[in-house]
């Protein structure tokens, strides 16, 4: 006989609905984002960017995967303005829709061999698309996490869509090592990369699905229903110096994340000579400590506040870049193994409480267009050159300088969450 459901039942099952979309949602984004990355790091450069030069090679396919980067204030802006103005669900539905078309596309693209020229031109396009798609996708998902979170719970609320980030990495890399192990390597590079890419269609179909089932979000339809103002004009109108300082806030997050994964992969299978399938191993294990890292920051955020546990974060990656010289080049993978560990789960600190921290420095009707750009702004700084910039200095300096480039980072990350002091 069915029982009726109580209201604190009804609460906690939208609850957990609310948590699930912003998991699934931005996993599915995030590992539509990271497989380019990987396909960047193993593939693309003598596919779509043919050259006498590896270094060359790896070069342009990380201009390349640098081009979404650029995008994705692009869409901050769009999709934040409708999801301010018209709602936070229906803007993460179409988001979803153009990052998943985007990847699908991308698997089966012709490549330089067949088409010329056209092939990267191509590519780059459906990058441009996936940077917009997710432009728009973390700043709704961190939103629907945290306007929903009871009081004293919206740093673990929002530390779902950040979880997103490694379980992304763990299907699509977890894919691509599969896919390496069984393949030989001249059959990976003629077809057998474009298999994470056409499995996106599916994952996409199931983001959609938890997606539509949700109910809008609460603040959204207590304080904006009948906004009328452009957001993006309000915002840089009344929240300049809020923006700025967020976008400072992020840096370190990203130039650990993609250091750590994309430059380290293409640097550890190329120039230090490791196997794929084991460097990809390694990788696998290293990503389950950012997912500790951001758990961990979460509870921590709101016991203190994020401010502190981001500053607390940024601090050890400081000493993150210091070490990196060394470990990497102590000539042993256990050595990378360990730092890479530990930078990640690192990362997990400078990264799991900023769903928190960005959305609290807006007030509610232009919140997702101004946690969108700056999350997304400094995105480009702190990532979206930063495997082609490391490429360089360790070709031109070594390791060492790489990790140079990382305490930099963190240093204006620092001042960034110095400058929110009052905010957050």
């Amino acid at each position: 006989m069915a029982t009726r459901a109580t209201p604190g039942g009804n609460v906690y099952r939208q609850h957990a609905r609310v948590l699930t979309a912003s998991l699934v949602g931005t996993a599915v984004e995030f590992y539509d984002f990271y497989i380019y990355a990987t396909a960047a790091a193993l593939v693309f450069g003598p596919l779509f960017f043919p050259s006498d030069s590896a270094t060359v090679q790896h070069l342009a396919a990380y201009a390349s995967f640098a081009i979404a980067f650029i995008a994705r204030p692009v869409g901050a802006t769009l999709f934040g303005h409708f999801g301010d103005r018209v709602g936070r669900k229906s803007t993460l539905v179409a988001s979803l829709l153009l990052m998943g078309g985007a990847t699908v596309l991308i698997g089966i693209l012709p490549t330089y061999q067949s088409v010329g020229w056209v092939a990267p031109l191509l590519l780059c396009t459906m990058r441009f698309a996936q940077g917009l798609g997710l432009g728009g996708e973390w700043g709704g998902a961190a939103l629907l996490a945290v306007e929903n979170a009871p009081p004293g719970y919206a740093a673990r609320f929002g530390m779902f869509p950040q979880l997103g980030a490694p379980v992304g990495f763990l299907a699509a890399n977890g894919l691509f090592l599969v896919i390496s192990a069984t393949l030989s390597e001249a059959d990976f590079a003629a077809w057998g990369w474009r298999i994470p890419f056409l499995l996106s269609s599916v994952l996409v179909g199931l983001g959609l699905w938890i997606r539509f089932r949700l109910a809008e979000s609460p603040v959204f339809e207590a304080e904006v229903d009948h906004h009328r103002s452009i957001p993006i004009v309000e915002l840089f109108r009344s929240h300049l110096r809020e923006t700025v300082a967020g976008t400072f806030a992020v840096i370190a997050c990203f130039a650990l994340y993609y250091l750590a994964t994309t430059f380290a992969l293409g640097y550890g299978t190329g120039t230090l000579g490791y196997d794929r399938q084991t460097f990809l191993g390694v990788q696998l294990f290293a990503i389950l400590f950012m997912a500790v890292g951001i758990v961990f920051a979460g509870y921590a955020a709101d016991r203190h506040s994020s401010r502190s546990v981001l500053i607390a974060g940024c601090f050890l990656s400081i000493v993150i870049g210091v070490i990196m010289g060394l470990m990497f080049t102590a000539g042993s993978l256990w050595m990378i193994g360990a730092f890479l560990c530990l930078a990640l789960f690192t990362m997990g600190l400078v990264y799991g409480p900023i769903a928190e921290l960005l959305p609290r420095l807006f007030d509610a009707r232009v919140r997702y267009t101004g946690a969108s750009i700056a999350f997304n702004v400094g995105g480009i700084f702190g990532g979206g050159f930063a495997p082609a910039i490391a490429q360089g200095l360790a070709d031109s300096g070594g390791v060492l300088f790489v990790g140079l480039y990382i305490s930099g980072a963190a240093l204006l990350s620092l001042g960034g969450l110095i400058a929110i002091r009052g905010r957050a």
